[in-house]
């Protein structure tokens, strides 16, 4: 049995406690799937099962509380800590290249990896924490986007209960291609950058 199907078992039997784990340790940086718990979560909101407002509520506590500690981990454990636990959210090359997209774009950084781009947030959060990005700021970012997220897929889960499975995967294969197509313009730029550098050095 896998992960997934352990941790959707173990929703189904204890329901609002099981998904304030897994969302915490997720946002702290493990690999879980917490989309997949949060649109389960939504299909037994329609059911019945669980109460709406318990499990938006129990999600976004998780997911703030999770941050911090990949923040705290970030600001106050170093950079040998961070390099012991960089291959958690991709290795130490992701980690320095999600501190400078930190230092060029700070907030919006934070919040867009809450939702739009989740696989980013633990390196996110790593790097707002060794960057020094204003704890308040962080906060507030945060909260803001882990809301979007935790609202969004635990509506969707409830609006569109009999295709859970198949949303899941579905919402995993664009998050993945929106990344790809942020990595592509990212190197896109850093190579104009470098063409127009190289010209001025030779008219000079």
């Amino acid at each position: 049995m896998s992960i997934d199907d352990q941790l959707l078992s173990a929703l189904t039997l204890y329901g609002l406690p099981v998904l304030f784990v897994a969302v915490l340790v997720a946002a702290s940086g493990m690999p879980l799937p917490a989309t997949l718990l949060l649109i389960t979560a939504g299909s037994f909101v329609h059911q019945g099962s669980l109460s709406l407002w318990h499990v938006l509520a129990t999600a976004l506590i998780a997911a703030v509380f999770g941050d911090q500690i990949g923040y705290g981990m970030g600001r106050w454990g170093g950079r040998r800590l961070l390099a012991r636990v960089g291959y958690w959210a991709g290795g130490n090359a992701r980690l320095a290249q999600a501190e400078d997209t930190m230092e060029r774009w700070g907030g919006p950084t934070i919040f867009l990896s809450r939702w739009l781009l989740t696989p980013l947030g633990p390196l996110v959060n790593l790097t707002s924490g060794t960057t020094r990005y204003p704890w308040p700021y962080f906060l507030a970012f945060g909260a803001a986007g882990e809301a979007v997220w935790v609202a969004g897929y635990v509506l969707l889960g409830r609006t569109f209960s009999d295709r859970v499975q198949g949303m899941s995967a579905l919402f995993g294969n664009l998050v993945l291609a929106l990344i790809g197509l942020v990595v592509a313009l990212g190197l896109g730029w850093k190579l104009l950058r470098l063409n127009r550098s190289r010209r001025v050095q030779k008219r000079e």
